[in-house]
């Protein structure tokens, strides 16, 4: 194990247009925007800043690895812990947010609900419904 890769500090979402996700991550999820310019504004969770970097610029941050298309599928998935999946799905939908699934009760003690920000970056709500620990993110749990 290599010491200092336990701390997540920045998530790079690379995004079609910046002004839309920006919009959508003030709007549906109520965040500030800590920095901006043409190419990239970057908004701030409780711990972890979100940067949405304009596409063009994405390949030089992951060369020689190509940067995929929204529409070749799901590129990834954001997991927030919430209390309650049915209020925040509502609370998504007001916001003109379509749910992509749920809310549907996981086999591994979650109640579970996806959506996509407009550059087809998929999050999911999760609500612990079991005895399992809280601390303990599904993805691990085998499913």
């Amino acid at each position: 194990m290599i010491k200092g890769l336990d701390r997540l500090e920045v998530i790079t979402l690379f995004v079609e247009d910046v002004i839309e996700a920006k919009r959508f991550y003030q709007d549906v999820f109520g965040l500030e925007v800590v920095y901006e310019n043409e190419d990239s504004a970057v908004v701030k969770l409780n711990n972890t800043m979100i940067n949405l970097l304009v596409t063009e610029n994405a390949p030089t941050l992951v060369e020689p690895r190509p940067v995929a298309a929204p529409d070749a599928g799901a590129r990834l998935l954001f997991t927030i812990e919430v209390e309650d999946a049915d209020a925040v799905c509502a609370e998504l939908v007001e916001h003109g947010v379509a749910l992509l699934n749920g809310p549907t009760d996981r086999p591994w003690g979650r109640r579970t609900a996806a959506f996509a920000d407009p550059s087809g970056n998929v999050w999911e709500i999760a609500q612990l419904i079991s005895g399992e620990a809280s601390d303990q993110p599904h993805s691990t749990v085998v499913r």
